[in-house]
């Protein structure tokens, strides 16, 4: 078993409001080879970081956090440590590193490259708790379907509290605090962090908290934490939509080879759709499940793939139960689901239909549905983001990304100013690091040098 020394000597952890937590060091150690298709090679160690359960009872009951690190592939031109924090809310991070796949040749030269599994998720105080197979549908049609999946959502989530001591303290504020408990055991007297879709709102509770313990925050595909209900379900469907017409402009351009559906009239096609769906026509999945292909598909985007799914729906075909699964101790702590009847709901559903004629929803009426009647204060409220840090934040977001919609992330760097800086690519999909040479080389300069690029510096579509 590879061994790397105990880290020692770590500085107390000290709270925004005056608690004190000591930190532990990590014993590294061999990683359990429990990842199909990527077992652990020799610069992958292990660990599992003790923290509270409560921040606000320091010294009260402990749970494990799962910790991996990819060790520096050049020792002697090694930066220090970059800490990827995962997405989802359901990602795994451990998994991320296994991969490696998030990571350029420069990165995994020159950092130790650590990520974590977060409080709830996989091998950190995962809960066992399963959705009623009987629970209503994400989309609501009447106040009987509304109440029905209150009742059902509470009962889930008695199940997962009762299995998991830390569903209840998940939201993203407290995961900043293990992120600073896990800055601390690494031994690194500033955070160099790279954040991706929803692991941005990680980041920027971070900076928030700790701001003179940031070295540098990559944001990559931002979550804009400061929205109404109504505005983050139609900007989280216009996103989509606009994602769809890219799709629907590329399908006419390319020849047949490319896109199968060439020729033909793919939003008509799409909308027939959807129509059968609603009428049954793809049981055992209801109308939503297939509404959501679109979110897979273009996020990558695989364009030729979802045209080939869009002929293969057309002629009858019933996909498998896409994976709709969200983390709701961390997701409903930072999201007001912010409707209290259907009536309300009905408003909200009307404006995602309008603000998204071709694919309908986007994942904002996935989030409401998710966190309806939630039964504690939200300990994470949506807020007006307050962060002062010596170096800017760099925001990374592609025009066209169908989760996290490119004017959240010109929101976020507006409220951040001089603490943020946003370099645009101008292309699809959700995640934008390493599309090109040119979103490669500016996060790259930025982790490792601390190069800002200049206001407005935007990368061109890759080819």
């Amino acid at each position: 078993m590879r061994l790397v020394a105990l880290i020692t000597a770590l500085a107390l952890s000290i709270a925004p409001t005056g608690v004190t937590h000591q930190a532990p060091g990590l014993d590294w150690g061999e990683c359990v080879d429990d990842v199909p298709g990527f077992p652990p090679d020799e610069n992958e160690v292990c660990a599992t970081l003790t923290l509270p359960v409560d921040w606000a009872d320091p010294h009260g009951p402990t749970f494990g956090m799962a910790v991996e690190k990819r060790i520096a592939r050049d020792a002697g031109r090694r930066v220090g440590t970059l800490v990827f924090g995962p997405g989802g809310p359901i990602d795994s991070g451990v998994e991320r590193m296994r991969k490696g796949d998030r990571f350029s040749d420069e990165q995994l030269d020159r950092f130790d490259l650590v990520s974590f599994d977060p409080r709830t998720v996989h091998r950190t105080a995962a809960p066992t708790c399963t959705p009623s197979a009987d629970r209503p549908p994400v989309i609501l049609r009447d106040q009987a379907g509304f109440d029905a999946t209150v009742t059902a959502n509470r009962a889930y989530w008695a199940q997962c509290a009762a299995t998991s001591p830390v569903f209840e303290h998940a939201a993203s504020v407290t995961l900043a605090r293990d992120l600073d408990a896990l800055r601390q055991a690494l031994g690194e007297r500033k955070l160099t962090f790279h954040g991706s879709s929803y692991g941005t709102l990680l980041g920027q509770m971070y900076a928030e908290q700790f701001p003179d313990r940031v070295r540098a925050i990559v944001l990559e595909s931002v979550f804009d934490h400061d929205l109404p209900v109504t505005d983050f379900v139609r900007t989280e469907a216009a996103a989509l939509q606009d994602s769809f017409d890219e799709f629907v402009a590329w399908c006419g351009r390319v020849t047949t080879t490319e896109c199968v559906l060439h020729g033909t009239d793919v939003r008509a096609t799409w909308r027939s759709i959807l129509q059968r769906a609603d009428a049954g026509g793809y049981s055992p999945r209801n109308s939503f499940e297939i509404a959501s292909a679109p979110l897979g598909f273009l996020q990558t985007p695989r364009w030729s793939d979802f045209a080939q799914v869009i002929k293969a729906l057309d002629g009858g075909y019933v996909p498998s139960a896409p994976n709709l699964d969200v983390a709701s101790g961390i997701f409903c702590g930072d999201f007001p689901a912010g409707v209290r009847d259907f009536r309300s709901y009905a408003k909200v559903l009307k404006v995602a239909a309008e603000a998204a004629p071709d694919v309908r929803y986007g994942a904002g009426m996935l989030a409401i549905s998710t966190c309806l009647g939630w039964p504690k204060p939200i300990a994470n409220p949506p807020h007006r983001l307050a962060v002062r840090t010596h170096v800017p934040l760099l925001l990374i977001n592609a025009v066209h990304d169908p989760r996290t919609a490119y004017p959240w992330a010109q929101h976020v760097a507006a409220e951040l100013g001089r603490s943020g800086r946003l370099v645009t690519y101008q292309g699809w999909g959700h995640g934008s690091y390493q599309r090109s040479a040119c979103m490669t080389a500016v996060v790259d300069r930025y982790l490792i040098d601390l190069t800002v690029p200049p206001p407005g510096a935007s990368c061109p579509a890759a080819e």
